[in-house]
């Protein structure tokens, strides 16, 4: 998924792991991950002794507007505590360059050159946001996410979306985040609706790896073969969100922090981001990726939820229908996409759909799918996934789905 717009100075991890011309056999495999990941209630208050660990004592923090006033005097008063004097930008809503170099632009503006550290405190924009500044000053980079939403905390990697928010691609970084905590009082409170998310893009965890480690020809996002251990942490991930999802749903929309609960925001967080990140990606984030070349599905849905379709559509093509109507029904159980009108889509605009496919089938990540397939290919595939969601809904109902959204 590497993108024009990163400079050709910017770290490309396939140029280290994997050359071309050289044969399978000679690709390493490469298991990547956060030097730390702490989850638990309240660990955002707490966040001055986290950053000893570093050690840091400026750190830089940025948090959107709502985020400071939610959480703005909390972090103040543990870093007061602690000793350390931190400043913060405010995050505008887009991980693009041009956001991007604005925060970099304040911060030279305002001579923070003797900050030690990089903390995003957010959702997944704010988070890929901070580690690609991060990267740019040299700093380590610090993650708390607001939200269980996506795996992107714990990853290497940032995606990159255009002013408009079009999907542009990934830019990698040579360091994992130096720490990752998710504070669960914090992912209890958000809407649901960004748990379930995050459930649609954790679960594709394993079916992609899965698909990557069997192919002998598929590449993990920094050019490598995938590992046993993220082939092994995608499947966990995987069980526990059958498991757990739904009454994870029931303990967030009470507030009630247990165990179905603090098991999903680790699956969606940290399963899920080792999994993807170490187990390689394929056809569901290639068509989840290629929804946003729609400005109103872009709009209007999150990531998991496209994720949720694009894994069904993967299942599909692949001929794994048992699995499909295993996720699809789960999907629809929690409240995730099991149809194209679920996502805005009209099954009859065929022009839509063949553009979404087009995309989907130029990404980087189809590439890692066993079988050739092209744009016709992948609108049969999608069509027929969204036919059997739609039988599974006649059954299970939506009333999950209506109530989410």
């Amino acid at each position: 998924m590497e993108i024009g717009m990163v400079s050709e100075n910017s770290f490309k991890p396939g140029n280290i792991f994997s050359v071309e011309g050289e044969s399978n056999h000679n690709i390493p495999r490469v298991f990547i991950s956060p030097s730390r990941y702490i989850q638990g209630p309240e660990v955002l208050k707490h966040i001055g002794r986290y950053l000893k660990i570093l050690p840091s004592v400026r750190p830089l923090i940025l948090i959107s507007p709502s985020g400071h006033k939610r959480f703005g005097k909390s972090i103040a008063t543990s870093l007061n505590e602690n000793n350390m004097t931190g400043s913060f930008l405010s995050f505008k809503g887009e991980c693009s360059l041009e956001e991007i170099n604005r925060v970099i632009t304040e911060v030279e503006e305002n001579g923070w050159n003797e900050a030690d550290s990089f903390v995003a405190v957010g959702g997944g924009k704010c988070v890929d946001a901070g580690k690609s500044i991060a990267h740019r000053l040299g700093l380590p980079s610090v993650i708390f996410p607001s939200l269980a939403s996506n795996d992107a905390p714990c990853s290497a990697l940032s995606v990159l979306y255009s002013s408009e928010g079009i999907s542009l691609g990934a830019e990698y970084f040579p360091n994992s985040p130096a720490i990752v905590a998710v504070d669960t009082k914090i992912v209890a409170d958000a809407p649901v609706r960004y748990l379930v998310s995050g459930m649609g893009d954790a679960m594709a965890t394993w079916y992609e790896a899965e698909t990557c480690f069997n192919n002998p020809k598929a590449r993990t996002t920094v050019g490598a073969r995938p590992t046993m251990a993220a082939r092994a942490i995608g499947r966990l991930c995987a069980e526990t969100l059958y498991e757990y999802g739904v009454a994870s749903i029931s303990s967030a929309e009470s507030g009630l922090l247990d165990e179905a609960l603090e098991r999903v925001v680790e699956s969606n967080t940290l399963l899920s981001g080792l999994g993807f990140e170490s187990g390689g990606l394929a056809g569901a984030h290639s068509v989840a990726q290629a929804f946003t070349v729609i400005p109103e599905v872009q709009d209007t849905y999150l990531h998991g939820e496209m994720v949720a379709f694009g894994l069904l559509t993967q299942l599909t093509f692949e001929r794994q229908i048992n699995e499909l109507k295993k996720a699809g029904e789960f999907f629809a159980k929690v409240g995730l996409p099991v149809n194209l009108a679920q996502l805005g889509i009209d099954k009859s605009d065929l022009s839509s759909l063949n553009r979404v496919m087009e995309s989907a089938q130029k990404a980087s990540t189809m590439q890692n799918e066993p079988m050739l397939l092209d744009t016709s290919s992948l609108v049969d595939a999608a069509l027929e996934a969204d036919k059997i969601g739609s039988k599974l809904l006649e059954t299970i109902g939506e009333s999950a789905y209506l109530k989410i959204h």
